[in-house]
């Protein structure tokens, strides 16, 4: 074997191990995110959506973090996986239609808070290039609530304004009850 064989298998090699530890990292943070995150809700029929609030407006689901930690990537539930995606605001909640990764319904009554912000786990763009939808996941009979930021890029910027009209409108009015859960600050 010649020197430069050898150089290629070494880093052939290195390149196998790296995949490996990534790999592992995924896997170990989608086991940690799910012992503490709900499955998200199913998602409805289309009878049970109730009337749209906006068209269905096209963009990347960048990924969904818990609430004020826009670094903490959730893995578990497929909420990790970057998709190009639909979202349609419906009177029951919101569907995000993805292209590759399971879809997400987030129910009207889980909605707590919707902003901008320039960045998010996997994606930063700067400005207010992303709405960020702060939702609920219900609890289940093992896991309490999970507060999430859900980051969306639009693929136009002209739809960010109605799309995050959209969401805000189904935010409870102050004085309405809503969970356990307290919402966190706003991060930059």
């Amino acid at each position: 074997m010649t020197t430069t064989q050898s150089s290629i298998a070494v880093l052939a090699g290195l390149f196998v191990v790296i995949l490996l530890a990534m790999w592992w990292g995924w896997h170990r943070r989608g086991a940690r995110t799910g012992a503490t995150v709900p499955p998200p809700p199913a998602v409805p029929a289309e009878a049970d959506r109730g009337a749209l609030r906006c068209p269905p407006i096209e963009v990347v689901y960048v990924s969904s973090t818990r609430a004020g930690d826009w670094l903490d990537r959730v893995v578990a539930h497929d909420l990790g996986v970057r998709a190009a995606a639909t979202v349609s605001v419906h009177e029951t909640g919101v569907l995000l239609a993805r292209r590759g990764a399971t879809d997400v319904f987030v129910p009207a009554s889980g909605v707590r808070r919707v902003g901008r912000a320039p960045g998010i786990a996997g994606k930063y763009v700067g400005g207010e290039g992303l709405v960020v939808l702060t939702w609920e996941v219900p609890g289940t009979a093992d896991r309490g609530p999970a507060l999430l930021d859900t980051g969306l890029r639009t693929r136009r910027r002209a739809d960010r304004e109605p799309l995050t009209a959209a969401l805000t409108s189904l935010v409870p009015v102050a004085g309405t009850p809503s969970t356990t859960v307290a919402p966190t600050e706003e991060q930059p």
